[in-house]
């Protein structure tokens, strides 16, 4: 499987982060918004067909909660992949609302 690097990008109140795929052009993307320092709401995650079934979403997903527990924030999930991903793992609940 290809290697997935994630960048985060976003000033105080908005960000997003970025999926870039090794040997694809397109990227996957999570949105979010800071409601406050320790509460960040994830609404959305775009993965492009050419993408699909590589696993971006998941890594995408991983990599907002291993954040939330670096940082101390925690995730309200209003995209409906996220919160599908949350579902599947009840081990983040300690950041995922």
């Amino acid at each position: 499987m290809a290697a997935i690097t994630i960048n985060r990008v976003g000033n105080d109140t908005k960000g997003l982060y970025v999926a870039q795929v090794e040997g694809f052009d397109e990227v996957g993307e999570l949105t979010f918004s800071r409601a406050s320092p320790t509460l960040v709401i994830v609404d959305h995650t775009g993965v492009p067909d050419s993408l699909r079934g590589r696993g971006v979403g998941a890594a995408l997903a991983e990599r907002v909660v291993a954040d939330a527990r670096a940082e101390g924030f925690r995730i309200v999930p209003l995209c409906p992949f996220f919160k599908a991903q949350a579902q599947r793992h009840p081990d983040w609940a300690d950041v995922v609302d």
